[in-house]
C-alpha cells in the first residue's frame, strides 16, 4: 500500500514539473515577441482616428482584441507580420488595431459597443469593421490555429471574406 502511495506522489510530482516547464517555455516565448497592446491608450479615440484614415484610403479596419499577457495574441501578431501573403493582404486592404483587454484597462465601453459577445470567444478575437465604423463580423482565433501557430489558408480566407 505504501508503494502505491509513493508511486502516486511521484506521478503528481512529475506532472507538476511538466506543467511548470510548459509555463516556463511560454514565458520565454512571450519575451521574444513584440508587445502590441497599450493599456494606457484611449481605444475609442484611436479607433475613431483609424476609421477616418480607413475611409480616406478605402480600407476596412480589423481590431485584434487581447493583451500582452496572452501568448496566442502575441503569436498572431507575430504571424501577420512575418507571413508575407497575409502581411500584403492586410497592408493593401485593412488598417489594424490591437484593442487591449487587461487588468490595467479592460476597455469595457469599447468592447460593449463593438463586440459585447467577444469575450466569450477567448483571446485573441477579431472585430472587422467597414470604414463607416459598422461591425462586419466578430470572429474567434481558435478556428484559425494549427499546432502552436496559425493556418495560412484559414487566415487568408477569413480576411478575404471581409473584403
Amino acid at each position: 500500500m505504501k508503494t502505491i502511495r509513493n508511486i502516486g506522489v511521484l506521478l503528481i510530482l512529475l506532472m507538476s514539473c511538466t506543467v511548470l516547464r510548459a509555463q516556463e517555455k511560454q514565458l520565454v516565448e512571450k519575451d521574444n515577441f513584440e508587445k502590441p497592446y497599450y493599456p494606457e491608450a484611449n481605444a475609442q479615440k484611436d479607433i475613431d482616428s483609424l476609421l477616418l484614415i480607413a475611409k480616406s484610403q478605402g480600407k476596412k479596419l480589423i481590431i485584434q482584441a487581447g493583451g500582452n499577457w496572452c501568448i496566442w495574441c502575441l503569436r498572431f501578431n507575430h504571424y501577420i507580420h512575418h507571413t508575407p501573403e497575409v502581411k500584403k493582404l492586410l497592408e493593401d486592404n485593412f488598417l489594424y488595431y490591437h484593442l487591449n483587454y487587461s487588468n490595467e484597462n479592460k476597455n469595457e465601453e469599447v468592447f460593449n459597443k463593438y463586440a459585447p459577445e467577444g469575450g466569450a470567444l477567448g483571446y485573441p478575437f477579431f472585430i472587422a469593421m467597414d470604414n463607416e465604423g459598422r461591425v462586419i463580423a466578430v470572429h474567434d482565433s481558435g478556428s484559425l490555429e494549427s499546432g502552436k501557430g496559425y493556418d495560412k489558408e484559414k487566415v487568408m480566407a477569413l480576411f478575404n471574406s471581409w473584403l
